[in-house]
C-alpha cells in the first residue's frame, strides 16, 4: 500500500510541477526569477518522475535531486536579492555557497560510493544521508531569513512558503532514515503527498501573481499549528521508540513505556503553564501576522462584554473588557473625586490602595496630553518622557501595576484604568498604544452617557417631586381659601343657624381632605386610584354641590338617578378642582350648574359656568399645562390634575368654552363593565 503511495503520488507531483513549469514559461510572471523559477520545477517534475520510476535510492535519482536543491537554492537567492529589504550582504550569499557545496559535496559522495565496493559503500550511505540532512535543514534556515527579508506586499510570501515544504518533507525523510539506520518506506509516502501540497500551494501562488487575497483567521491559524505540534510530536514519539526498541534489547518495552509517559507527562505541564502560553501566542502573532491583534475578533469580543450580562456592574464589565484585550488579569477603574483619581470598580483586583499625594496633578496631566503611560518603563527608569513626576509613588509601589489607560471625552477625564501585567508581559509597542488609546476613548463614552443616564433619571425623580408638590400646595391653596371665605362670614352670620350648620359642613369638609392630603404624603401611599366600581353618580355630585353652596351657589341639573364605573375619590378630586375653577372664573351671584345626563352607554357630567371663558388657542395650547393659569396668583394644577386622573380611570374629559360667555367641562363615564389600568395618580 505504501509503495504504490509513493508511486502515485510522485506521478502527480511530477505531472503538476511539469504543467508548471509550462505555465510559467508562458505567464512571464514578472518580479519572479524567471529562468532559475522553470529550471527549478522542470527538475522537480524530473526527479518525482524519477522516484515514481525508477525509485528514490537510484543514483540517476539522486543526481536529478541534487540539481533540483541547486536550482531552488538559485531560485531562493535572486529572490532574495530582488525583493529583500535591500541588497542581502555578503556573508548571506556566502551561506548560500557553502549550502550549495554541501549538496555536491552529498552528490560526490554518492559518486564514489557507487564506484567503491559494498563496504565502503555502506560506511557512505550514512554520509550522504547525513550530507542530504544538513542541506535541507540550512535551507530551511535561508528560507526563515527570505521571509523575513520579504516585504509584507512584496507577493511572494506564499510561493516562499511552498518552496519550504520541499525541505521539510527532506528532513522528515533523511532524519528518520539517520536515526533508524535504514531507509522507511512510511516517509518516503510522506513526502510523496507533500510534494503534491507542494505543488499545489505553488500553483496557487503563481496564478495570483504571488498576492493572496485569502486571509487565514488566527483561530484556524492556532488550531491548524497546534495539529502541526501534534503530529510532530507524534512523529518524534514513533522516532524514539523505534530508537529504543533498536538499542534497548529486552528492556526495550519497558524503556519505550516509559519514555512515552514521561514525555506525555512534559508536554502537558508545559502546556498547562499560562506564562508560556501566553508567551507562545504573542510570537506566533508577531511573527505570523502582519498585526498582533485580530481586530474584527477583539472589538466583537469586547462589545459582547461590555453589553453583556447585566449581573455585573458597568464599570466592572469596562474594567474587564479592557483588560482583556491585553490579556490582562484584573484591572481598577480609577474615578474623579474631586480634583483627584479615587477608587471605583474593580476586576479580579486584590491590592490595597493607600491614598497619596500627586493625584490631582496626574489626573490634570491625563486629561490634558491623554498619554498611556507604562509603568513598567518607569519603575526601569528608561522612560525618557518625564512622566515618573506626574505618577504618585503609591503607584509605583504596587508591583502588578502595568499600564494606566486614561478615559478622556469631550475634553474631559472621566476616569483612568490600572491594569495588571499580563503573564507573558512585553513592552508597549505602537500597536498596543493605538489600541488602548482608541479603546480608552469609547469606554469613556460608554460611562459618560451612563453617568448623564443617572443624572437625568436623578432629575426626573426631582421633578416628580416638585410636581406632587405642586398639587398638594393647589389643593391646600383651595382650602385656605375655603377656610378663610367661612371665617369671613362668620363674622356677619355667625348668629344664623343654618350658617352655623353648613360652617360645621365646611369644617369637616376640610378636615377630611386635609386627611386626605396627609395619607397622600405618607410614605405608605401608593399613590394608585383604587380600582373602578359601579357607583351612583347624583348623590356624589349632590355632595359636592352642597360643600360649595356655602361661598357660591351651585346647582344640580338632570337625572334623578345615574350608575356608571368610577373611581369615587377620584372622580370627587376632579369635580372638585372643575367646580372651584368654576366659581373664580363667575360672577359672585352667577350660579354654576352641574349636569348630570345617561345616554344608556355613558354618563356624563357637565361643569357650566357663566364667566369669563376662555380662547380656542388657550384650551388648545395651555389649559392642561401645569403652571399655566388665566386666574391671577393661579398655580395651573387643577386642570391638569383632572386631565391626568380621567385618563387613569378610563373616563374622557372635553371643554367647550367662549370668552365672554362662560364654560363646559364634561366628564363621560362608561355605564359598562371594562378594565381600567392602575396607574399611578398625577399627585
Amino acid at each position: 500500500m505504501a509503495l504504490t503511495m509513493i508511486v502515485w503520488a510522485h506521478a502527480l507531483a511530477a505531472l503538476l510541477f511539469g504543467g508548471l513549469a509550462l505555465w510559467t514559461i508562458r505567464s512571464q510572471e514578472s518580479g519572479l526569477p524567471h529562468r532559475a523559477l522553470v529550471a527549478a520545477l522542470a527538475l522537480t517534475a524530473l526527479w518525482a518522475l524519477a522516484v515514481a520510476g525508477i525509485g528514490g535510492k537510484a543514483f540517476v535519482t539522486t543526481l536529478v535531486e541534487s540539481a533540483r536543491n541547486l536550482a531552488w537554492l538559485a531560485t531562493m537567492l535572486i529572490i532574495h536579492r530582488r525583493n529583500g529589504n535591500g541588497r542581502p550582504p555578503l556573508a548571506l550569499g556566502t551561506v548560500y555557497a557553502v549550502v550549495a557545496l554541501v549538496v555536491l559535496a552529498s552528490l560526490a559522495a554518492r559518486v564514489i560510493a557507487e564506484i567503491a565496493g559494498p563496504q565502503l559503500r555502506s560506511q557512505a550511505e550514512i554520509t550522504i544521508i547525513l550530507l542530504r540532512l544538513l542541506t535541507a535543514l540550512a535551507a530551511l534556515v535561508l528560507l526563515n531569513a527570505l521571509y523575513a527579508a520579504l516585504r509584507p506586499r512584496a507577493g511572494k510570501r506564499l510561493i516562499v512558503l511552498a518552496i519550504g515544504g520541499i525541505w521539510v518533507a527532506d528532513i522528515i525523510l533523511f532524519g528518520t532514515a539517520y536515526l533508524t539506520d535504514s531507509w522507511r518506506i512510511q516517509p518516503a509516502a510522506m513526502r510523496g503527498a507533500a510534494m503534491l501540497a507542494v505543488a499545489v500551494t505553488m500553483a496557487i501562488g503563481l496564478q495570483r501573481k504571488g498576492e493572496w487575497s485569502v486571509q487565514v483567521s488566527r483561530t484556524v491559524a492556532y488550531q491548524s499549528l497546534s495539529l502541526v505540534a501534534i503530529g510532530v510530536y507524534l512523529l518524534f514519539l514513533a522516532l524514539a521508540t523505534s530508537a529504543i526498541a533498536a538499542v534497548g534489547g529486552s528492556y526495550a518495552r519497558a524503556l519505550q513505556t516509559a519514555f512515552v509517559l514521561g514525555s506525555t507527562v512534559a508536554i502537558l505541564t508545559l502546556v498547562s503553564n499560562s506564562w508560556l502560553r501566553a508567551w507562545t501566542k504573542v510570537k506566533l502573532a508577531k511573527h505570523l501576522f502582519q498585526h498582533r491583534y485580530d481586530y474584527r475578533t477583539e472589538w466583537m469580543r469586547f462589545t459582547d462584554t461590555i453589553g453583556g450580562s447585566a449581573s455585573a456592574p458597568l464599570e466592572e464589565r469596562i474594567v474587564k473588557a479592557v483588560a482583556d484585550l491585553t490579556s490582562s488579569p484584573g484591572g481598577l477603574l480609577l474615578v474623579p473625586d474631586g480634583p483627584s483619581l479615587g477608587a471605583g470598580a474593580s476586576w479580579n483586583w486584590d491590592c490595597d490602595l493607600p491614598t497619596g499625594s500627586g493625584d490631582a496633578a496626574l489626573a490634570e496631566y491625563l486629561r490634558t496630553s491623554g498619554r498611556i503611560l507604562d509603568l513598567d518603563a518607569l519603575r526601569s527608569g528608561t522612560d525618557q518622557s518625564g512622566d515618573g513626576a506626574i505618577v504618585p509613588q503609591w503607584m509605583l509601589d504596587i508591583e502588578e501595576a502595568w499600564v494606566l489607560v486614561p478615559l478622556p471625552h469631550l475634553g474631559h477625564l472621566v476616569g483612568a484604568i490600572l491594569l495588571t501585567r499580563p503573564p507573558a508581559a512585553q513592552a508597549l509597542d505602537w500597536e498596543d498604544l493605538d489600541l488602548l488609546k482608541v479603546t480608552g476613548r469609547q469606554v469613556a463614552s460608554y460611562l459618560a452617557e451612563a453617568r448623564a443616564q443617572e443624572a437625568l433619571a436623578e432629575a426626573q425623580r426631582f421633578e416628580e417631586f416638585n410636581r406632587r408638590f405642586a398639587f398638594i400646595l393647589h389643593d391646600i391653596k383651595n382650602l385656605v381659601s375655603q377656610l378663610t371665605l367661612t371665617a369671613r362670614n362668620a363674622e356677619r352670620h355667625a348668629d344664623k343657624p343654618e350658617f352655623r350648620a353648613d360652617m360645621i359642613a365646611t369644617l369637616q369638609d376640610s378636615s377630611e381632605r386635609m386627611n386626605a392630603l396627609l395619607a397622600r404624603l405618607s410614605q405608605h401611599h401608593r399613590g394608585r386610584i383604587a380600582a373602578p366600581r359601579t357607583i351612583d353618580i347624583v348623590p356624589l355630585v349632590k355632595q359636592i354641590a352642597t360643600r360649595r353652596h356655602a361661598h357660591h351657589p351651585v346647582i344640580v341639573t338632570g337625572e334623578p338617578a345615574a350608575f356608571a364605573f368610577a373611581d369615587a375619590a377620584s372622580l370627587d378630586q376632579m369635580l372638585s378642582h372643575l367646580v372651584q375653577n368654576a366659581i373664580d372664573a363667575s360672577p359672585p351671584h352667577e350660579p354654576v350648574t352641574l349636569a348630570v345626563a345617561s345616554t344608556g352607554q355613558e354618563v356624563t357630567i357637565d361643569v357650566i359656568d357663566t364667566g369669563c371663558g376662555m380662547s380656542a388657542a388657550f384650551v388648545r395650547d395651555r389649559l392642561f399645562k401645569p403652571f399655566v393659569s388665566s386666574k391671577s396668583g393661579g398655580f395651573g394644577i387643577g386642570a391638569f390634575e383632572t386631565r391626568q386622573l380621567a385618563a387613569a380611570m378610563g373616563a374622557s374629559l372635553d371643554v367647550t368654552s367662549r370668552e365672554g360667555a362662560g364654560t363646559r367641562f364634561r366628564i363621560g363615564l362608561k355605564t359598562t363593565d371594562f378594565t381600567v389600568p392602575l396607574v399611578e395618580q398625577a399627585a
